[in-house]
């Protein structure tokens, strides 16, 4: 089976995620003692316990909000299942958040998300809220919430603090300086009071979170926003924050997602409040990344189901995976695998960069920002079409319950909603390149990569060429023609 499709392609068809990434990247030459060994034996886990508690997980559906004890103390805690909360501190216990500190890098946590990504996409979710916390907090906070907290967020286990980040209001998460209301006033000792609502709030339940707010009097723009830090608790152990309700979704139910409410809420200010909308966006930049290496995730999972089925299936005198039909369907969704994996990985390594960069950002992040933008159009649009395909190879069986392709259809959903819709990349990208020429450092940078190879430079100056054109054009010409923009530029890493 397989002769007319490349057998080191089968391999990948029917590998593993550690597997996969170990075909593209040599783990050793980071120096992450220990690293691979970690990513076998998690994966291991997976496979022989992890993707159990999983589909239970999911098939148990939104979980119970006990909002009240038995006294009538609100305690507000999320009831999930049993093997929600092992799954859960799987990761943990292998050292997904203390990786990133261990080892000064954020390569360890984005491999680890990879594998956990293969198996279960809202299960990435807390773990990336709570690097998207941990970090910020290392970056802006003073040295007693640095000293108090990112020990907690490194522990090994079930008294792991987790953490989030609560942006978006009942007007959406995009325009954050129309949406955001919550206020914030300081009250003196380095404190600041809270009183809002957030309306689509990621791993409910945290031990800590960072919060876009409004100080009092300040601007009612993007310029008027700043970033705090909250605990779940207040200094006399009563709730900080109140969970209003927990939200029925079809997807990522490994993940609590809900509504909070600040009431008199005791916060502190991350930072700079003139730097505020600067480290919001800086606490996304994380959190798009794992929705762009999740993605990647995602389509590799989606062609494995699809070939488990397609090699097995048999119709019409040969199987499913045989047609020619079908081979040239597979040929094409693992070149756009490998497409997104080169630009993810990319994305990753620049990354890896500059995630201790504090304002004013250099050059260099901001070639992480235009790249992030496009790879996470792309990418989870590759991956929520690549989990529809897989539905179809398995054809009515496809859209059952019982079986996991319906499920992955489900979760990839969401990726092109998390941390930015495509209108939001597309436009924030257009924003990047029409005011500082974010283009030319994204097109230095490949032509390094392309040095030598005549063929590749060619292909590289008819996007930049077009690029040129498309900057002549009326401002509202260029946010009409932008997506275009973007598809061209995402396929140049076809030739990588």
């Amino acid at each position: 089976m397989g002769s007319e499709l490349d057998k080191s392609v089968e391999n990948i068809l029917g590998g593993s995620p550690v597997d996969f990434l170990l075909r593209f990247i040599d783990i050793d030459s980071f120096g992450y003692d220990g690293l691979k060994t970690v990513l076998r034996e998690y994966e291991k886990w997976f496979f022989e316990r992890g993707q159990f508690y999983s589909d239970s997980v999911d098939r148990h559906g939104t979980p119970w909000l006990k909002m009240f004890d038995e006294t009538g103390k609100r305690v507000d805690e999320i009831q999930y299942p049993s093997e929600y909360w092992e799954l859960l501190y799987e990761g943990y216990r292998r050292g997904i958040i203390d990786m990133v500190f261990r080892y000064d890098s954020v390569i360890p946590f984005y491999l680890m998300l990879y594998v956990v990504t293969f198996f279960d996409a809202g299960l990435g979710c807390p773990y990336t809220v709570s690097l998207s916390t941990a970090l910020p907090i290392s970056k802006y906070g003073d040295s007693a919430l640095k000293d108090e907290i990112i020990p907690k967020m490194r522990i090994c286990g079930p008294d792991v603090w987790q953490g989030a980040t609560w942006m978006t209001e009942i007007k959406g998460g995009s325009d954050l300086g129309y949406a955001v209301e919550t206020e914030a006033y300081e009250v003196g000792d380095g404190r600041w009071i809270l009183n809002g609502d957030k309306y689509f709030s990621s791993n409910v339940g945290a031990q800590v979170a960072v919060v876009a707010a409004r100080p009092k009097n300040s601007q009612r723009n993007v310029k008027g926003l700043a970033l705090f830090v909250i605990k779940k608790f207040k200094g006399d152990g009563s709730l900080n924050y109140f969970v209003r309700r927990l939200k029925n979704k079809i997807g990522t139910r490994s993940v609590p997602t809900g509504e909070v409410e600040f009431r008199n809420t005791e916060a502190y200010l991350l930072g700079k409040k003139e730097w505020g909308i600067y480290e919001i966006l800086d606490v996304l930049n994380s959190s798009r990344l794992s929705n762009i290496f999740g993605s990647v995730a995602v389509i590799q999972r989606a062609l494995n189901l699809a070939y488990k089925f397609a090699s097995q299936r048999f119709a019409f005198g040969r199987y499913v995976f045989e047609h020619p039909l079908m081979l040239k369907q597979f040929r094409k969704r693992v070149s756009e695998l490998f497409k997104c994996f080169n630009m993810a990985w990319d994305a990753v390594k620049i990354y890896n960069e500059v995630f201790k960069e504090v304002p004013p950002f250099s050059d260099r992040f901001l070639l992480f920002r235009i790249l992030s933008h496009i790879s996470k159009y792309y990418t989870a649009e590759v991956a929520i079409q690549t989990s529809k395909w897989a539905m179809e190879v398995w054809g009515g069986l496809g859209i059952l319950e019982e079986f996991p392709v319906e499920r992955l259809f489900r979760e990839s959903i969401i990726l092109s909603i998390w941390e930015g819709t495509p209108h939001r990349q597309m436009l924030d990208g257009l924003e990047t390149i029409a005011k500082k020429s974010s283009h030319k450092l994204l097109f230095d940078f490949l032509k390094e990569k392309f040095r030598g190879d005549e063929f590749k430079i060619k292909k590289l100056k008819e996007v930049e060429d077009y690029t040129e054109r498309f900057l002549d054009l009326p401002d509202n010409k260029k946010e009409e023609d932008i997506e275009d923009l973007f598809v061209k530029i995402a396929d140049l890493w076809s030739y990588l």
